[in-house]
């Protein structure tokens, strides 16, 4: 039985992902040798590694001799430690728009001062913040480009004169989108990049080696460039899985991929917007392609959906347990099949109570 997988990550990755995974793990290309079990050290791991990189510069269209791409761990979690320590000297900007965000700005705090540049918080982080002023000693803004918890997206980077860090986690690769406009992306693998357990950096080196304070090398990004990203043992599987996905994006292309998302996204807001049975969470302008919230308006009518979900075998469409209601995540390798399925649920319920 196949699953229409909504899940806002781990995410939907495409079949040949799975299928060559899963034979790299039995034997990596007449080695002898399982992907599992290979040396990070060996040539065949290397030659992995740089495959990937090259395709995360190709795919974005950044300069290669300008920007650096580390695989590390700890997912964008551990960034939002790793971004301050080695970037904030004394001030630092921050967009907040909901609790990514929120996370970012915690742990920035422990390297200097934190100035919320904008936030969005007084209505429910319903929408993105777009006025805010920047001071002139500040060392970089930090912004999220999609929030998956409330489904709103940036639709552009805001044009700014110090380095600009976005946590990119749930939107890179599904748009085509300048992120030149961007010094440091980060992104967990486990929605548009690959499976859980590898962080994709890309990092413009020029903005490297200007704090004062020491970094403690697990945590220095200019070492995790001198040693390849192979500082330490890497998740070789995970990056293996990312090289299939990156393959497969520039098969189909970023071009493609982005209108095919733009139209899952246009069929289930249209559903939304005009079903009476349901409402959207994200203000219209600021919704996102990627995660799209949304709840009924009479509650009671939710176990009766959630049966009509079930039957249909929708999976990952509870919304976050902060705000409830619905999520559907849009990630690159959901078919349009799987949107129209959700949408028939939902006609089905307003077919049920005569809306």
């Amino acid at each position: 039985m196949t699953k229409h997988n909504f899940s806002a990550g781990p995410s939907i990755l495409p079949k040949e992902v799975f299928d060559g995974s899963s034979n790299a793990i039995l034997q990596y290309q007449q080695t002898g040798l399982s992907i599992i079990e290979m040396s990070h050290r060996s040539k065949e791991v290397g030659l992995i590694i740089e495959e990937a990189k090259s395709l995360v510069i190709e795919l974005l269209n950044l300069n290669g001799n300008e920007y650096e791409v580390l695989f590390l761990q700890g997912g964008a979690s551990l960034q939002f430690l790793m971004v301050a320590y080695n970037l904030l000297n004394k001030k630092a900007g921050y967009l907040n728009t909901g609790s990514w965000s929120e996370k970012a700005i915690k742990e920035a705090k422990f390297f200097g001062e934190v100035i919320e540049l904008s936030s969005s918080k007084n209505n429910e982080y319903r929408s993105i913040p777009k006025d805010f002023d920047i001071p002139d000693d500040i060392d970089y803004v930090h912004m999220t480009s999609n929030n998956t918890i409330y489904g709103t997206q940036y639709h552009s980077a805001p044009k700014i004169n110090v380095p600009l860090v976005v946590d990119s986690s749930s939107d890179i690769f599904s748009r085509e989108f300048d992120y030149s406009s961007y010094d440091l992306i980060y992104a967990g693998a486990q929605k548009n990049v690959g499976p859980a357990g590898v962080t994709l950096v890309i990092v413009k080196k020029d903005i490297l080696g200007k704090v004062s304070r020491e970094i403690p090398s697990m945590l220095n990004y200019n070492v995790h460039i001198e040693k390849k990203s192979l500082f330490n043992t890497p998740p070789v599987f995970a990056i293996y899985a990312t090289l299939l996905n990156l393959r497969w994006i520039k098969k189909k292309t970023i071009t493609s991929i982005s209108q095919n998302n733009r139209k899952k996204a246009k069929m289930l807001y249209d559903e939304i917007d005009n079903n009476k049975l349901f409402k959207g969470f994200a203000d219209v302008q600021d919704r996102s392609l990627m995660n799209v919230t949304f709840d009924l308006v009479d509650n009671n009518l939710s176990n009766t959906f959630d049966v009509i979900i079930e039957q249909s075998n929708i999976s990952g469409v509870k919304g976050h347990r902060s705000i409830g209601g619905y999520r559907a995540s849009l990630y690159n390798a959901l078919p349009i099949k799987s949107v129209e399925a959700l949408i028939n649920c939902m006609d089905e319920l307003k077919i049920k109570f005569n809306k």
